[in-house]
Order: C-alpha cells, then sequence, then structure tokens
C-alpha cells in the first residue's frame, strides 16, 4: 500500500502558515518513530507552503501499538458503554470548540474549499455526538424461552484488538465514522491514516487525550502501508480490519486476513451513475450531476461520473453540464468564492490527465475543461478545469474505472431500460442516482439498480449518518455496513445465554 512519491514529499520551503509537527500516538503517550525518520506534507494548492511534519512509523512502531491495545482492553471491555459514550461526547464538544481552525488545516492540508471543509469537520463532530448517543442503547436482547423459569437473552461483546486504516478524501469524517463505533462498542484501536493527509487524525487523538481517554484505547500511527498496514492485517492479536480506499489495496488487505479469518470490512470505491431521463428538468439535473462530480474536485468515492442521459436530451443536457463546468471557480480552496479546489497531489492530478487521454484515445472527446491549470495563483498547486467527456461507450476505461478526478462522461441510453442496463454494466455498486419526474420509473429503478446507496432527484455524494452505508459487487466486501445503527455490529459480537432459575 505504499504511497506514489509524488504525493508525499516536495522540496519547499514553508512562507506561509507555521508549519505544524506531530509525532504517533502510542499508549497515551507522543512518540517520535522507532526509526527516526519524518516526512512533510505541503498544500496541495500551494506546493511552496509546508504543512505538517510528520513521524514515518513502521512496523516495530505498528507492533508497539497493538500490543498497548492489548493491555488497554480488558478495562475498556468493562467499562459500561454510556461511560465510552460519554467521552465521544466530550471529544464532539472538543472538535466544535475548534471547527474553524480545524476546517483551515483540511483545506490546508488536502485542498478542500473553506465550505468544503466546514460541512467535513461539522460532520464528524456529528458522529461523535450521534455514536455518543447510541451508547444507551448497545447491549442485547431478551427472547422467550419455551420452558417456564428459564431466560433466554443475547448480549454484545467487543471484539478486542480492532484495526482502521483511512484514506486521504475525508481525513476526519472517515477515521471518525470507523472510530466511533469501534470505540463505544469497547474494542481498543490501532488507526493508521493515508499519509496524505493525516493532520485531522492527529487532531481526532488530541481530542481524545484530552477528553480522558484511558491509554492505549486508541493508538495512531502514521507510515506506508507496505510496513504498517501490512503489520495491521497479519498481526495474530488484530481481531478486526476496516478499511476504506482502492479496489486494489483493499483486496489485498482481505487476502491477507482471511487465512485467519480476522473479521474484515473494506470499502472500495465506485463508478456512479447519475441517469437522467427525459422527462427531467435539465437544468436541474445538470446542477446535481456537477455538483456530485465535481464537488471535492471529484475525490469522492460516491461522485457521478457517469451521466447515463435519455438520447433524446442528451445533446442538450450535455451543453447545460458544460455551462455547469465551466461556472466552477478553481482555486485555492481557503480564498472566497473558490468552488472547485486542487487535486490532493501531482500523482492524483496525472492519473486524471492519463484518464482523459486515454479516453480520447479510445475515440471519446473531451467537450470541455480536463487542462492542466497554472495561471497565476495556480502556478504553484495542482489545479485541473473540471472535465465533461463525450461519445463515451460503455466499455471504455473512462466509463469502467474510477478516475478518482473532476471528469464526467455522458453516455447515452435509448430508454429508461438501457440506462438501468448501462448503470449496472460495471464492476463497481457503491451509489446510484436518477433524475425524474416520473415516480414509477424511479421506484423501479431503486429496485433493478446494483448499488448500495440510491438516490432520487439528488446528488449522488452526501450521506446522512443514522442510515446504514456501503457497496456492493467490487465497492464492498458485502458484509457489515458502516454508519447507523448496523456499524455497532462490524465491531461486535454476539453471545447467546441461557439461565434456568427454576432450582
Amino acid at each position: 500500500m505504499p504511497l506514489p512519491a509524488a504525493c508525499g514529499t516536495l522540496a519547499a520551503r514553508s512562507t506561509f502558515h507555521s508549519m505544524k509537527k506531530y509525532q504517533n500516538f502510542i499508549n497515551g503517550e507522543w512518540v517520535p518513530a522507532a526509526s527516526g525518520d519524518t516526512f512533510t506534507n505541503h498544500n496541495p494548492a500551494d506546493t511552496r507552503e509546508a504543512v505538517a511534519e510528520y513521524a514515518k512509523g513502521g512496523t516495530a512502531d505498528a507492533q508497539v501499538a497493538v500490543e498497548a491495545a492489548q493491555a488497554a482492553f480488558p478495562s475498556w471491555r468493562d467499562t459500561t458503554p454510556p461511560a465510552r459514550g460519554k467521552i465521544l461526547s466530550a471529544v464532539a464538544n472538543i472538535l466544535a470548540s475548534r471547527q474553524g481552525e480545524l476546517a483551515e488545516l483540511l483545506c490546508r492540508e488536502e485542498g478542500k474549499t473553506k465550505i468544503e471543509a466546514g460541512m467535513e469537520v461539522g460532520r464528524t463532530i456529528d458522529i461523535f455526538r450521534f455514536m455518543a448517543g447510541l451508547s444507551y442503547t448497545i447491549g442485547g436482547q431478551v427472547v422467550p424461552h419455551d420452558l417456564p423459569n428459564n431466560m433466554l437473552y443475547t448480549k454484545r461483546e467487543p471484539l478486542g484488538v480492532v484495526a482502521l486504516i483511512t484514506p486521504w478524501n475525508f481525513p476526519i469524517a472517515l477515521p471518525a465514522w470507523k472510530l466511533a463505533p469501534a470505540l463505544v462498542s469497547g474494542n481498543t484501536v490501532i488507526l493508521k491514516p493515508a499519509s496524505l493527509a493525516p493532520a485531522m487524525t492527529m487532531e481526532i487523538a488530541k481530542a481524545f487525550d484530552e477528553a480522558g481517554l484511558p491509554k492505549g484505547v486508541l493508538n495512531v500511527v502514521v507510515g506506508s502501508g507496505k510496513e504498517v498496514g501490512d503489520e495491521l492485517a497479519t498481526n495474530a492479536a488484530v481481531q478486526a480490519l476496516s478499511f476504506t480506499g482502492s479496489h486494489s489495496v483493499g483486496s489485498s488487505i482481505y487476502q491477507q486476513l482471511a487465512p485467519r479469518m480476522a473479521r474484515a470490512q473494506m470499502e472500495m470505491g465506485g463508478k456512479n451513475p447519475t441517469i437522467v431521463l427525459a422527462d427531467a428538468d435539465l437544468d436541474h439535473a445538470a446542477k446535481l450531476v456537477a455538483m456530485a462530480g465535481y464537488m471535492m474536485t471529484g475525490q469522492v468515492c460516491t461522485a457521478t461520473s457517469r451521466a447515463i442521459v435519455e438520447e433524446s436530451v442528451a445533446d442538450e443536457f450535455t451543453e447545460k453540464l458544460i455551462a455547469e463546468a465551466q461556472a466552477r471557480n478553481v482555486g485555492n480552496g481557503l480564498h472566497d468564492g473558490v468552488t472547485m479546489g486542487p487535486a490532493v497531489c501531482a500523482s492524483e492530478l496525472e492519473s486524471t490527465l492519463d484518464y482523459l487521454q486515454i479516453a480520447k484515445d479510445e475515440g471519446a472527446e473531451v467537450l470541455w475543461g480536463g487542462e492542466r491549470l497554472t495561471d497565476g495563483d495556480l502556478e504553484h498547486g495542482h489545479f485541473i478545469s473540471p472535465a465533461v467527456i463525450g461519445s463515451v461507450k460503455n466499455d471504455m476505461r473512462i466509463a469502467q474505472e474510477e478516475v478518482f478526478g473532476p471528469a464526467i462522461s455522458v453516455v447515452k441510453a435509448g430508454d429508461f431500460d438501457e440506462a438501468v442496463a448501462l448503470a449496472n454494466d460495471i464492476k463497481f455498486g457503491l451509489s446510484a442516482s436518477i433524475v425524474t419526474r416520473d415516480i414509477n420509473k424511479a421506484m423501479r429503478y431503486t429496485d433493478r439498480i446494483e448499488a448500495g446507496v440510491v438516490k432520487i432527484n439528488q446528488i449522488s455524494t452526501g450521506l446522512a449518518l443514522q442510515v446504514p452505508f456501503g457497496g456492493v459487487k467490487h465497492s464492498s466486501t458485502n458484509s457489515f455496513k458502516e454508519q447507523g445503527q448496523s456499524a455497532i455490529d462490524f465491531y461486535t459480537r454476539v453471545k447467546s445465554v441461557y439461565l434456568d432459575y427454576s432450582a
């Protein structure tokens, strides 16, 4: 799981904000890496600015973190769920008191706009508050026994030491939505954030430390997937691992866990369609598709990357989508009026440009955008104009593979049935949307689409934290869901208890 070299450390001097310095958080202490190595992240909107320096952990650091989590587990297991929830609630309050500061740091390290970053930090606070409230419901159920003077009931118990591996694109919300249910269920945790944007996870760890979380319950180790990730996936003490990232990495981790039958939760991306039917309000449809495809620079696993449009309105819709792309103001997310920030790093930018070239080589046409932007203030950042791609056939790579950049393909369909068939003709199945005034077709779509999330007249992105989330097909291991009450299922096992009190 190594990061591309171009994404990590650029040789540049900090000429802006003072650079933060973070060490790993192990057994309640901030400690350097065993190797002594460090690395520095830079602002993707202006790579002259060094944002933060990190201890570069490795196998030895991960092993120490696992040992700390093992030692802390018995006491944390015996802590009541409501008592655990009170710590989560305290963390939410601490983060809320720093919301503006955290949102700015998120912008600087990951590249989101101020609005996007503020929304993500706000969602993180809500996640901790939701799970804190849910702590009062974690337990089991009493069921009728077929004999008198007997009781039959179930109880939920934590798994033990669990590992969490999170991506860079939601660097505070995604760690939170894994961490909150893991901790409130009574597990101890080793969290490995993506090296491109670990600052937010470190700030979460600071908040937990301030809230009084016992030592060793949460441990954070930054480092490469090859060293830290592999150790977490193969260490016999780790009872479960939750991962969000690419299918190639997720499937590799899944194979590492399989020999010892450790519990696995893999969420692995998507190639999400929005169907636009001829009866739709095309202005509204174009706004929804553009918002879902270009917000957060398209670096979202639920982003719309395929607009499947009924042929009779496809040209008109495409013109409106191009106008929406042209209206995006690309720039540094900290600046007022900017509606789309940079790619997170050089290699992600190059990957998007490569996919656009592949699309052209296969016969598609980039109708607008898809160009690297370097004028003025954009000179030192990883900027690209949002792309609209036409003449796309469903067997092209641009229609089948996750680009993870601001590129929307327009695929024409003869009618509703063909549109659904095209939407399903893909290995992924994460999120899917439809824009129509026909409630009959909308409901039939919810029945027939192969996706874990379905949106009607809404953007494909954006998730409610109180309902389950997860994909099907190559988007997931198709097992345990994240978020909502279902999130507790992955981090607990159920024990059945038979009690005869007739004696």
